[in-house]
């Protein structure tokens, strides 16, 4: 827990702390669980969603924040791709209580550099609007890319994690034009909420480790995570329509 704060502000965020999964204070740094309270905090101030892109070195920072659903990464990962942007980390902390909040990081670029003001302005206001209904994502992908052509080389694993005490559904692949969008459509599809994430990107291969929730914001008993994670891979072989 972070030193040096007023008592009010550890109280308050102590309270905010419960709403996540029992790892979280343990493992997330108290810079970024200060940070997720004052993005929670804007939030209820303002009742939109928080969107921003910033320069973070040769990269651009989005930082984002809002109610979590299901198809809230379809939509971002799809904004992503339609602006041909490739995607270098991401972190994603996610409630597991009321209020339901996910605050997500991704570091990105546009031809190993980081975006220039207009494009970031651009793909803010690109993510608003297909949050919003008023930006058809799938529909702008489709100029880029046959959204029905499976990816290759597709495994997955579905596991109770014993430390984090949640389900986890591990995806690795080939790396392709709309990989992370294919993956975050496929998990919208299962009705999942993700409500933290792993990205490895080595050699080739993407290895996303997805911690969910099942249906009605609900636990996913391991017979059924299996059928899942079968589902999934299913569909992103193309074997099911995306």
């Amino acid at each position: 827990m972070a030193s040096g704060l007023k008592s009010s502000t550890l109280e308050l965020l102590k309270r905010f702390n419960r709403a996540f999964p029992q790892f979280y204070e343990q493992f997330v740094s108290s810079e970024i669980q200060l940070q997720n309270l004052r993005l929670a905090y804007r939030l209820y101030k303002t009742r939109r969603a928080v969107i921003e892109l910033k320069p973070e070195g040769s990269k651009s920072a989005l930082h984002f924040a809002y109610r979590n659903q299901s198809f809230l990464l379809s939509d971002i990962f799809g904004v992503l791709a339609a602006y041909g942007l490739t995607i270098h980390g991401l972190s994603l902390y996610g409630q597991i209580r009321p209020p339901m909040l996910v605050f997500i990081k991704l570091l990105v670029s546009r031809g190993s550099k980081a975006l220039t003001e207009k494009t970031a302005e651009n793909v803010c206001r690109a993510i608003r609007e297909a949050l919003g209904g008023r930006f058809e994502v799938e529909e702008m992908l489709a100029v880029e890319f046959n959204l029905d052509t499976g990816l290759e080389q597709v495994q997955t694993e579905f596991y109770v994690d014993p430390v984090f005490h949640l389900p986890a559904l591990v995806i690795e692949a080939d790396n392709q034009p709309g990989l992370f969008y294919k993956v975050m459509y496929a998990i919208w599809q299962e009705d999942l909420l993700v409500v933290n994430a792993n990205l490895l990107v080595w050699r080739g291969r993407t290895r996303l480790i997805l911690y969910l929730l099942g249906p009605n914001e609900s636990l996913i008993p391991e017979y059924l995570g299996h059928k899942i994670a079968e589902g999934v891979r299913q569909r992103l072989l193309g074997k099911q329509s995306i």
